[in-house]
């Protein structure tokens, strides 16, 4: 390959070796930061479901227990079960927000 005087390193097609460093750093990048995988993901759907479902059961048998103990014009029930949908669904929002910040502050840390 003969080279032109006029022309600058950057404009030249990359190497073969640097496009086997390239890829050699990105396979050591992979394998120290492996990517989730499918079980990862239904792991954390399963755990954001569990937060959302366990203050909304929790709420309704309260409510349930308040209503049989102190019957009204009002339903406990109904209250603690969407007070109890609205705590999971803040919880959810919190570990989901929490994840996505690990997940850029690792990204900028791998970008570095």
């Amino acid at each position: 390959m003969t080279e032109f005087p006029d022309r600058k390193t950057s404009d030249r097609a990359p190497t073969l070796a640097g496009q086997i460093g390239d890829k050699a750093v990105r396979k050591l990048k992979a394998r120290r930061n492996p990517t989730p995988g499918v079980w990862f993901g239904l792991g954390m759907m399963g755990l954001i479901g569990w937060s959302v479902v366990v203050p909304t059961l929790l709420g309704a048998a309260l409510g349930l227990w308040l209503d049989a103990q102190h019957p009204g014009t009002h339903s406990w029930t109904l209250a603690l079960l969407v007070g109890g949908l609205t705590l999971g669904c803040f919880n959810a929002w919190h570990w989901v927000a929490k994840e996505e910040q690990a997940m850029r502050e690792e990204q900028e840390d791998d970008d570095d």
